[in-house]
């Protein structure tokens, strides 16, 4: 971890300057509307303002008001626009500002970038003020809470009665937990969201996935629409005028549902009520892998198990998706993950007295301990750190990273898995291998899709609660045979890294249209939505 002594003023102050070309962009939608008063937030080097007067619109204007908390930037754009008599920069922190003039002046336009900063990088009394905007507005207050989230919260409250903000945040807006909150009180305080998304990164000194986020307040509700660009460019096209909205749902749920279309959500709707599909929560637990603290450590290979005589404190380990080669992890698989070298134990030591260890087993734990290996900060709190806690054997796996899809794997061997992977506990009524044929099958695959979310570099990430809303169609009654049959097929589709959609295929016709009787327009519809979802997904890859 970085602390706050080690990490560049930039990062401390959330500052990534804007490109010009978006600033411009982004002003254009404004251009032609009537708007009396401008709120600038965050003003950093003035580059929005310099796009407000790009297309004359401070000339139209009574006020525009800008905010910096840096005072060196503050006066640098004062004495710009020192010409402007309706232009006025404040060098204060925006959160005092808001609270200054809350109930006192409103803005028919915020525009801006607000600045993206971490909780711990926060001073305290930027930290209380945060808070103070959240609670205030029945929002959670944390530390996983960037600033960017009371900004535009605090934005929203200044906004007059038809105003118009327009932010450029990151597109965890979609999808992360700690926004869920933010969701909600967009939904409920704006008649209109559009967010505009980009597949080429429009920061050229950061890694960082943004949208922009336009909200409009007004008395009828017309939704959300979600406008996908390739670059900058794609803003020439765009009509703010245009329809194309959602019905916006009032609730906490990822954003990322509304990339597919109304008739596309209306299915998805459906199903999700739909009585012959169950989630992935009902058939048992699911919990994270094993939180080692340390997997180089605990996740050793056959020679270094052989050489400090760990045999019997390991239990078979599955480590990624590579160790499991088909929808079963076997001992065969096991034994052959062995032999190539792979990692494919994992220690857990007993709760016994340290001296009853094997002289073996002391010298593994004491050559962790010379290398620093116990001073990471999950090991570092245990009462021995060496003692890997929650250890217990699972049903099945799946996978918590994915490219193309996530694996969902039987456990045959008595094996674990680290936190790359989740493991599940089915209950004692249910059939393990009707879960397993469940799970493949084009509507599953589009709620994976859907519940996940992207985690960087094309890949879907599943967090345990986001694989338990994950819907199966209920099998119940299927002759033993014709179940076998279909999953050696499947078993043997992903054992030879064919294409996916032939097991797909398989299921779609004998479950869902055989067995079920869904329409097969319907398995269609949503295979289109799986894809649809998993190319946009792969596009930032």
């Amino acid at each position: 971890m970085r602390l706050k002594k080690d990490s560049s003023e930039q990062k401390l102050r959330g500052a990534y300057y804007t490109p010009s070309q978006l600033a411009d962009a982004m002003a254009e939608l404004f251009a032609s509307q009537n708007i009396s008063t401008i709120l600038e937030p965050s003003c950093g080097d003035g580059v929005f303002l310099d796009a407000l007067q790009n297309f004359n619109l401070l000339n139209k204007i009574d006020k525009l008001t800008a905010v910096e908390i840096e005072s060196d930037e503050a006066e640098k754009v004062r004495n710009r626009y020192s010409g402007f008599n309706q232009v006025e920069v404040c060098a204060e922190d925006f959160f005092e500002f808001y609270n200054r003039v809350l109930g006192k002046e409103q803005f028919d336009l915020i525009l801006g970038n607000p600045p993206y900063i971490r909780y711990q990088y926060l001073k305290e009394s930027q930290r209380e003020m945060q808070s103070q905007i959240l609670t205030s507005h029945g929002m959670k207050a944390n530390k996983l809470i960037n600033a960017w989230v009371a900004f535009i919260v605090a934005c929203v409250q200044l906004l007059s009665e038809n105003g118009k903000i327009a932010f450029v945040i990151p597109a965890e807006i979609l999808q992360v937990a700690y926004a869920e909150d933010l969701r909600l009180y967009l939904a409920d305080n704006l008649a209109k969201i559009t967010l505009i998304t980009f597949e080429q990164l429009v920061f050229p000194d950061i890694e960082q996935e943004v949208v922009v986020f336009i909200g409009e307040k007004g008395e009828e509700e017309k939704g959300i629409r979600i406008i996908e660009m390739n670059d900058l460019s794609g803003f020439a096209h765009l009509d703010l005028e245009q329809n194309g909205f959602q019905k916006l749902q009032h609730v906490k749920e990822k954003w990322t549902k509304y990339f597919v279309n109304a008739e596309e959500m209306a299915l998805i709707q459906e199903f999700r009520e739909d009585e012959r599909f169950a989630k992935f929560s009902e058939y048992g637990i699911i919990n994270v892998g094993i939180t080692t603290g340390n997997n180089k450590y605990f996740s050793i290979t056959e020679e270094t198990s052989e050489q400090y005589q760990l045999g019997e404190v390991t239990l078979p380990l599955i480590g990624r998706s590579s160790h499991a080669h088909g929808i079963y992890f076997t001992a065969e698989d096991w034994a052959s993950n062995k032999l190539s070298g792979k990692r494919a134990r994992l220690i857990s030591f007993p709760e016994i007295p340290y001296d009853e260890y094997p002289d073996k087993h002391k010298e593994y734990i004491m050559i962790g301990e010379t290398k620093g290996e116990n001073e990471g900060y999950k090991c570092s709190i245990r009462d021995r750190w060496y003692i890997v806690p929650s250890v217990w054997v699972p049903d099945a796996f799946f996978l918590r990273r994915n490219n193309l899809y996530p694996k969902f794997v039987l456990n045959c061997c008595g094996a674990v898995s680290t936190d790359t992977m989740h493991r599940m506990k089915f209950n004692n009524d249910v059939e393990p291998e009707n879960v397993l044929l469940a799970y493949y099958n084009s509507i599953s695959f589009a709620f994976t899709e859907i519940c996940g979310r992207s985690y960087g570099g094309g890949v879907l990430e599943i967090l345990p609660g986001e694989m338990g809303n994950i819907i199966l169609p209920k099998i119940e009654h299927i002759d033993t045979d014709i179940r076998k049959g279909i999953l050696e097929k499947i078993d043997t589709i992903i054992q030879s890294d064919d294409d996916i959609e032939k097991a797909l295929d398989l299921v779609d016709q004998e479950i869902l249209v055989n067995l079920m009787k869904i329409e097969p327009d319907i398995c269609k519809n949503f295979r289109l939505i799986w894809k649809k979802m998993q190319k946009r997904r792969l596009g930032r890859a």
